[in-house]
């Protein structure tokens, strides 16, 4: 099986890229895991979201905001190709808090970073009287939330399904369940799949989360990303009660709140623990007293890809030329970039994205 790029890793990035690159001409398959990968696509919350991110790193905050600024047009693109509904919204979202000190000190940042980003930055601080003539669930524990005006949700698992779909209507190939072994380069690249299957492609992009740590020092990258759990609970379906999602709690298109965004360093563990579930659900309830009483039906564990400093890497090869490295923990949120801007880069054409700040070489 020969093609122009074949695409190592099967989610939303590896999949966004495809589709932006069979897109501008080119011949690709993309090699996804079977269903004992770890796979964020499949466990993450959905958000498109821009506030807190780039915190001391405003290149972050303008690349996540590029993407945020393309998303509508990517949304109805895909839908069309797949007539599918992807359910984006983007009229703004919460960072809730429980106190005022911890509001004043994000505010403090974000105030910083709208400097940085020459005011291009807009977001508002409301109180809690404020905030519950916007969101009347809100209870009187919350001191106030951030509203930022650029952040919104989709759902993410129609987006993927959607990514896919469109991708081989165009005519890209999926090959499903393989796990990939070796990569070398003879002449040009030659993938070979521990089924015995052998993928040969003139360039290769490495997009497969943590299966970066394994694969990435054979193409020549440090690839030094690390899991990081998220577990998440999903109520029954509601009626409507919130307007906006926050970072915290959503609600998602079918009707269920979604509650999450704990932190764990427990190396490849994506299982759920009881006393992580307790607090998050214990703060969902501090911010909205009334999901006290809603069923939940659901709750997982996923992993994160990240960096040692929280933000994506692009990266090419010295090595072994044609490879490149794309890995990052918001592939919701840079899904657009990732489809209508990474291409060219991957291309080496003239309107490429400048993406050197995120290279390796930051953590040399």
């Amino acid at each position: 099986m020969t093609a122009d790029y074949a695409i190592i890793g099967g989610g939303v990035v590896g999949l966004s890229l495809g589709w932006g690159l069979i897109r501008r001409g080119h011949k690709v398959i993309v090699i996804d895991g079977d269903d004992g990968s770890f796979r964020a696509s499949r466990g993450n919350f959905g958000l498109v979201w821009v506030q807190s991110k780039g915190i001391g790193a405003p290149h972050y905050a303008r690349w996540s905001q590029r993407s945020a600024a393309l998303w509508a047009d990517f949304a109805a693109e895909l839908g069309t190709g797949s007539n599918t509904d992807l359910r984006l919204e983007q009229r703004g979202g919460y960072d809730f808090h429980l106190s005022e000190e911890s509001l004043a000190a994000k505010v403090a940042q974000y105030e910083t970073l709208r400097e940085e980003l020459g005011g291009d930055y807009p977001f508002e601080v409301l109180g809690n009287n404020a905030l519950r003539r916007e969101e009347p669930e809100v209870g009187p524990k919350v001191a106030g939330a951030i509203l930022h005006h650029q952040d919104g949700h989709v759902n993410p698992l129609k987006l993927l399904r959607s990514l896919a779909a469109d991708f081989v209507a165009q005519g890209g190939q999926i090959l499903s369940g393989e796990h990939v072994d070796d990569v070398s380069r003879p002449d040009g690249f030659r993938i070979i799949c521990r089924s015995g299957r052998v993928v040969e492609a003139g360039k290769v992009v490495l997009s497969a989360g943590l299966g970066a740590m394994t694969l990435g020092p054979k193409l020549g990258f440090k690839a030094p990303v690390r899991p990081q759990r998220g577990q998440v609970l999903i109520t029954e379906k509601l009626p409507k009660i919130m307007n906006r999602p926050s970072g915290i709690i959503r609600q998602v298109d079918e009707g269920g709140i979604q509650i999450g965004d704990s932190k764990e360093e427990v190396g490849l563990d994506d299982s759920t623990t009881l006393d992580t579930t307790a607090v998050i659900a214990a703060r969902a309830v501090a911010v909205m007293p009334g999901l006290a009483q809603a069923q939940l039906v659901r709750s997982w564990g996923a992993l994160r890809v990240m960096s040692p400093d929280g933000l994506p890497i692009y990266q090419k090869s010295t090595t072994m030329p044609g490879a490149s490295l794309v890995t990052c923990h918001s592939g919701i949120t840079l899904a657009a970039a990732h489809a209508r801007l990474l291409p060219a880069w991957l291309d080496g054409a003239e309107d490429a994205p400048d993406l050197e700040k995120f290279s390796e070489q930051r953590f040399s």
